[in-house]
């Protein structure tokens, strides 16, 4: 018997609306929602895959506690009672020894309801501490700089209209491969519209090859490309001059900090030609309504927050705030408790200011961590660094539920060693044993989204969707957010402001309470919509201090930062260190993702393997030449940060890059081979990178992308 079921996808962070069918009660397919504004019906190949994800034979379905040394992967089976139990009288003796900040919480862009529940879970025990592998390089400096200029962030899920667009600007970032769905809508524009397009990328990805103009950037300089272009805009007389002479703060200042980036200057810093430039300068202002998509490889550097300063500027520069076409503000459903009020975006749920006055990073990173940040987090680095020193105080309890630092920090080795050694309880919320969960101290078994039942908004404009189960939990799989929920329960001391629910299906009823809706009622709908709404900076400002666009940004002033972008040149480069090039004599370039694979998630999904088997690097033609390497080969890949490691990759021969490139694609490791690594150390780019200082100033990134290496057989 056949039954079809109305949910959201989670197999990446897009939330695409899908049909779920079922023979019999097993999930035998996937198929997309055309109700669902998301995808419109489209789904990709992950999607489709998620069966093999549900019904895994290495999914974990029983809570597991380690029955030998860190690593030495013997382990029990318990109760959740028992674990749970265990959990939390380790927690309180913790507690009483270090003080409740000891304790923290651990998420990466997984798609789980981690990201809520985490930092709830965190506040309820009255620590600060909820830590993200990745926040610091992907999404918080866009968020922090679009905050900064016209009080909210224009990240691409909120407010990329790309269907309605005639000019479409894509800089570090190709959603054809990240966000398929947007990409779907983007390729409508080119299609339908006849869109112009501009991609900026170190990459000749499949949109550049069909854009009107492609700008291959040398790594790491966007925000001078970016200042060049805005110094055109300005001299030319091509900014909308009625929306920055009514609605923006600082021009003036503006104006003279982008004399210091001429034409011939920026060709020679970011090695695109001046003609280019300037004729992208002048497609973007000229051709209304123009969009801005950024994505995240303009964070994975030292010039991370001051680059996406400099690309919201142009926006406004031009006028494409909160049109129809372009960058457009979201309009929240009356009632709806959202996802980033659940994150900190709200006093409802800040946790009290002398305890946020602990978090780790708070006095040297105010706009991410002190206790007056949109969404406060603690910086992985810094979660490094304490580990090292103890230092303002110890991290003695993690509990991570999807991430997985041992893939996606940086120095990972280090991170792994830390982790080993300086935690004393260390819990996994996952699937499968990954690198990190077999290091655990008990591993718990997540549902996945096909067992589960969420409220979904948060890449959303104006919408809000069930993720409705489809299938009951496999073995004894638990919803994130019961465990946040039972773990909390036990605690003597916890703070029920944070978690004050019983049950997940009390979360998801009190989420859309004031919106008048059950969560029941929620799942008999395609979702619920509310008209869009233009220009909504004419009835209410912005949500800046000026209560205008903030070409110069008065919160970074108070903070002591730059209220004006800048160029930096990267701290290891051909130009900053010369004689260090010499030995590493190529620019490293890491993350295009492969369509097939989130991060480091779906390695062990067949489906999805078969079709990118190995880790690949890439490398132009001429310098393949003159390395003896051959197409196919296998390479290995050395850097001056971490010194004395290599990793190795499969040589892909391709003139997409620059000869003075090397691409080596993230997230690596084998499912296949023995724990407790996994192969995790063998192709896992991260594994010589570092998050060592220098750091960005206002949101920690680091030099993930643009710095040196070399290459061998």
């Amino acid at each position: 018997m056949e039954e079809i079921i109305r949910s959201v996808c989670q197999a990446c962070h897009c939330e695409c609306g899908v049909f779920v069918h079922l023979e019999d009660g097993r999930v035998t397919k996937i198929e997309g929602d055309k109700d669902n504004p998301m995808n419109r019906g489209f789904t990709c190949v992950k999607g489709r895959a998620q069966p093999q994800l549900l019904y895994h034979p290495d999914r974990v379905l029983y809570p597991m506690k380690r029955a030998g040394e860190r690593g030495s992967g013997n382990w029990e089976r318990v109760s959740w009672d028992r674990a749970l139990g265990e959990i939390t009288a380790k927690l309180m003796g913790l507690k009483e020894e270090y003080g409740p900040e000891s304790f923290a919480t651990m998420h990466g862009t997984g798609p789980r309801p981690t990201h809520y529940s985490t930092p709830l879970l965190a506040h309820a025990l009255c620590s600060p501490n909820m830590i993200s592998t990745d926040y610091h390089i992907c999404w918080v400096p866009s968020g922090v700089a679009g905050r900064a200029t016209m009080g909210m962030t224009n990240m691409v899920e909120k407010g990329v209209d790309y269907i309605n667009a005639d000019c479409i600007m894509t800089v570090g970032g190709n959603p054809l491969a990240s966000h398929p769905p947007r990409g779907m809508d983007l390729l409508e524009a080119l299609r339908k519209r006849k869109a112009k397009l501009i991609v900026v990328d170190p990459f000749r990805t499949e949109l550049a090859e069909k854009a009107d103009l492609w700008l291959q950037i040398r790594p790491g300089t966007d925000v001078a490309l970016a200042l060049a272009m805005i110094k055109v805009i300005i001299d030319e007389g091509l900014y909308d001059k009625d929306f920055v002479a009514n609605w923006c703060h600082g021009f003036e200042e503006l104006k003279g900090r982008v004399q210091e980036y001429p034409l011939e200057r920026v060709e020679e810093i970011t090695w695109v030609p001046a003609p280019k430039i300037e004729a992208a300068a002048r497609m973007y202002a000229t051709t209304k309504p123009a969009v801005m998509h950024q994505r995240v490889a303009v964070e994975h550097n030292l010039n991370s927050t001051q680059t996406c300063r400099a690309l919201a500027i142009m926006i406004a520069l031009t006028g494409n705030f909160d049109i129809p076409g372009g960058n457009i503000f979201p309009v929240p459903v009356p009632g709806y408790i959202s996802f980033g009020m659940l994150c900190g975006d709200e006093d409802m749920f800040r946790i009290d200011p002398e305890i946020a006055r602990k978090r780790i990073g708070a006095d040297e990173y105010p706009l991410i961590s002190g206790p007056e940040a949109p969404y406060p987090f603690v910086a992985a680095p810094l979660l490094t660094d304490n580990l090292m020193t103890g230092k303002p105080y110890p991290i003695k309890s993690i509990f991570c539920a999807g991430g997985n630092p041992i893939l996606n920090q940086q120095d990972v080795k280090r991170v792994w060693r830390l982790l080993k050694e300086k935690v004393e309880l260390l819990v996994v919320a996952e699937f499968f044993m990954q690198p990190t969960a077999e290091i655990a101290d008990y591993v718990l078994p997540a549902a996945t989204w096909m067992e589960r039942d969420d409220c979904c908004d948060c890449n959303y404009h104006n919408f809000v969707a069930a993720r409705q189960k489809v299938v009951e939990p496999l073995g004894e799989c638990w919803h994130d957010m019961k465990m946040s929920i039972e773990i909390a329960k036990r605690i003597p001391w916890a703070d029920p402001r944070f978690l004050p629910w019983d049950t997940v299906e009390e979360f998801n009823d009190a989420l859309l309470e004031g919106a008048g809706i059950s969560f029941d009622e929620l799942k008999q709908k395609p979702g619920i919509e509310v008209p869009m709404r233009y220009k909504k900076y004419e009835e209410q400002g912005f949500r800046t201090p000026t209560g205008k666009a903030e070409l110069y940004a008065t919160t970074f002033e108070k903070h002591g930062y730059d209220p004006l972008p800048y160029y930096r040149e990267p701290p290891e480069s051909p130009v900053s260190t010369p004689e260090l090039a010499g030995q590493y004599p190529y620019i490293l370039y890491t993350g295009n993702r492969h369509l097939e694979y989130f991060h480091s998630e779906g390695r062990q999904i067949s489906e999805l393997r078969e079709k990118v088997p190995d880790p690949l690097m890439e490398i132009h033609p001429d310098t393949a030449k003159a390395e003896n390497i051959q197409d196919g080969d296998w390479v290995w890949i050395e850097t001056p940060q971490v010194k004395g490691e290599r990793v190795r990759f499969k040589a892909r021969v391709t003139d997409r890059m620059h000869p003075k490139m090397i691409h080596a694609r993230h997230g690596w490791w084998f499912p296949e081979k023995p724990g407790p690594e996994h192969g995790c150390f063998e192709s896992n780019i991260n594994v010589v990178t570092t998050d060592d200082p220098p750091r960005e100033e206002i949101c920690a990134s680091v030099r993930t992308r643009g710095t040196l290496c070399r290459i061998y057989r």
